[in-house]
């Protein structure tokens, strides 16, 4: 049975109409409690921490204020999260957030109908709180409001202002809440970030203004075209007065704020009044990131996700690494670094994520060749392709599922003149608790259709610091290396520096009765499984460890098609366009009609869990691959347990 903490409020509360029978005055004593039940839980039952803490007062005001889930709440990214999780019918089941069966770590509407849109990629709020503001006015729901809830490190997003530039000319009443904490993951970065800090106006003149309209318009002496025209015309006085021009307001969007985001009371009045206000709206909260827990008010970029801590003294429970390999983005870190420093040309682009990939080593070494561009992927693939244009050679680092924003960027501003750009993309493949949205399983499919484009994947440490090697020098053009989330193989990871002859892979085991071809990290399970297979079986399996999906190795690719009539390939990305279609393509161009199986994710968004869970689900742990390089077939069809097709 649950030990459940005594909570005079909050353990009533199993849905927000429970939090709609309080008095206002009761609202402080709500999030205190919420906050300290987000605390227990994260304490023992690791997620995004910091967020969510910080955004206790707003989640609350926000529930007590709309009638949702009629009314829609789209939060931007959703680490903020959680209080939505538990004040939404999912307390008890909360426990089981980011574990494999259990609540998803993101707002999903597959969840909760409070959950109203996907969530997992920032920026998108805006654009999609709009479509429902549309939607329902369409739709004659004139009484459904419609709120987004955007950061100020997700508002530096293209998409973000894409959707303020649609909402300030379309009809609507969409309310846009801009939670600023001055922070991302990192601390936010660019003008838009000294901008906010920096805005004011007053909420007393918002209010006078709010009431005059009103006024005017049930005296009939204001119609919305006039009052469009007056609008323009104070704020151009408003902006005249504070020698301070209001970017919304330019919209002509009405801005309300800067306020204090942990006021709850206040929070709730306000949106109380602006609630029913017509035409798009902005309210602008100033609020502390890690809210109410010190050492996350500290140093809010650790404690994002800190992993398990003692909930009392706030002390983090770090597993000791000691003799344990490093993270590959660490390795990525000193090799950059390293790299660097041989090569004046080297330069380092990051959108938002520096100690995430750990472009902050080469930040700390070199200050002046390293630029975090704030959430921006496409605009951090474009810049990258501006500067290698005139010379520079740029290691661009976006995580796997985060490169797909920026699709066309590769494409248009980079592969198509063949510039050097290096694109370093971490978080390749299943990367866990994070679920459907972060997994980076769809890069090689979506990259090797692209011509001037080179794709490889490093088995461990000592090949990824050789492939970035091999990247940097001269007239390589666009290239990309994607690796793991996660620890590698090796402890004694450094190693001498060589060149990898771009398109060549590797036999690193001979045999006669089977071929297993493999690409990245997930060649060590491969060969786990042989050496296995064989004691069992008697069967002989020769292993090549492919490196490069483009260009493949044709001169083992002929090897293996004239030797074997069975074939199996294996990879950490989705099975539908990457490598193992790759190879059935070389094989059916070539004239050889070997039998292929190959592993990978399935046609399917793969759900949260630990990676091992994830793999095993999948087939393609040890077990799994053993079972298909035995013969223990498993149908094309079947469910997500089966992750092999067959070519003959």
């Amino acid at each position: 049975m649950k030990n459940e903490p005594t909570y005079s409020l909050l353990n009533a509360i199993n849905y927000p109409k429970d939090l709609r029978q309080l008095s206002v005055d009761q609202l402080p004593e709500v999030c205190e409690e919420l906050r300290q039940d987000i605390i227990k839980e994260l304490s023992c039952n690791p997620g995004h921490f910091a967020a969510s803490l910080g955004v206790v007062e707003l989640t609350v005001a926000l529930h007590y204020v709309y009638n949702t889930p009629y009314d829609r709440i789209v939060w931007d990214v959703g680490h903020q999260a959680y209080g939505h999780k538990i004040l939404t019918g999912r307390r008890e089941a909360f426990s089981t957030n980011r574990k494999l069966g259990g609540i998803r770590p993101f707002p999903s509407p597959e969840e909760s109908e409070y959950d109203t849109f996907t969530c997992g990629h920032a920026s998108n709020s805006i654009s999609a709180a709009l479509g429902m503001a549309v939607a329902a006015e369409r739709k004659g729901e004139k009484d459904r409001h419609v709120v987004a809830v955007i950061g100020d490190g997700s508002m530096s997003g293209g998409l973000a202002f894409e959707g303020l530039n649609n909402a300030s000319s379309t009809a609507n009443n969409l309310l846009i809440i801009l939670n600023d904490n001055d922070m991302a993951i990192d601390r936010s970065v660019g003008g838009m970030k000294q901008y906010l800090f920096n805005l004011t106006t007053s909420n007393r003149y918002n209010q006078l203004r709010f009431k005059t309209s009103r006024l005017l318009f049930k005296m009939g002496l204001l119609n919305e075209e006039r009052r469009k025209a007056l609008i323009r015309l104070g704020n151009s006085l408003k902006s005249l007065a504070a020698q301070q021009q209001n970017i919304f307001e330019g919209m002509n969007i009405r801005y309300f704020g800067p306020i204090d985001g942990h006021d709850v009371k206040n929070i709730a009045r306000i949106l109380h009044d602006i609630k029913d206000m017509q035409g798009p709206k902005i309210l602008h909260l100033h609020t502390i990131k890690g809210k109410g827990f010190g050492p996350a008010e500290k140093q809010a970029t650790i404690w994002h996700a800190p992993g398990k801590f003692d909930p009392v003294t706030g002390k983090r429970i770090v597993a000791n690494t000691d003799g344990m390999p490093p993270l590959f983005q660490d390795v990525f870190g000193h090799t950059l670094v390293e790299l660097a420093e041989k090569n004046k040309r080297i330069m380092g682009v990051t959108p938002a994520m520096p100690s995430g990939c750990s472009m902050n080593m080469l930040m700390d070494r070199m200050p002046d060749r390293a630029f975090d561009v704030g959430i921006a992927e496409g605009h951090a693939v474009t810049f990258s392709g501006g500067m290698a244009k005139d010379g520079l050679l740029p290691f661009c680092n976006i995580y796997s599922s985060f490169m797909q924003r920026a699709y066309d960027n590769i494409i248009h501003d980079v592969a198509i003149q063949k510039l050097n750009v290096v694109f370093c993309l971490d978080r390749a493949g299943l990367v866990g608790e994070d679920g459907p949205t972060h997994h980076g399983v769809f890069d090689m499919a979506y990259l090797r259709p692209i011509p001037n484009l080179t794709i490889s994947s490093p088995m461990d440490e000592h090949e990824l610091r050789r492939l970035m090697y091999t990247a940097q020098l001269p007239d390589k053009g666009p290239f990309a290396i994607r690796y793991p989330r996660g620890r590698g193989s090796l402890v004694d990871w450094e190693c001498p520096l060589e060149e990898i002859p771009v398109g060549k892979g590797r036999k690193l085991k001979d045999g006669n009765d089977l071929a297993v071809i493999t690409i990245g990290p997930i060649g060590k399970l491969a060969a786990r499984a042989i050496e296995r297979a064989e004691a069992d079986t008697g069967i002989s399996v020769a292993h090549y460890d492919f490196r490069f999906l483009k260009p493949l190795d044709e001169e083992l690719l002929h090897e293996v098609g004239k030797k074997f009539r069975h074939i199996v390939t294996i990879e950490d990305g989705i099975i539908k366009g990457g490598m193992g279609c790759a190879i059935l393509e070389f094989m059916a161009d070539n004239g050889y009609y070997p039998e292929i199986r190959r592993i990978g994710v399935p046609d399917q968004f793969i759900e949260h869990g630990s990676v091992q869970q994830l793999y095993h689900l999948c087939g393609m742990d040890e077990e799994g691959i053993y079972k298909v390089i035995t013969k223990n077939e498993l149908r094309m069809d079947a469910p997500v347990e089966s992750c092999m097709a067959t070519h003959s």
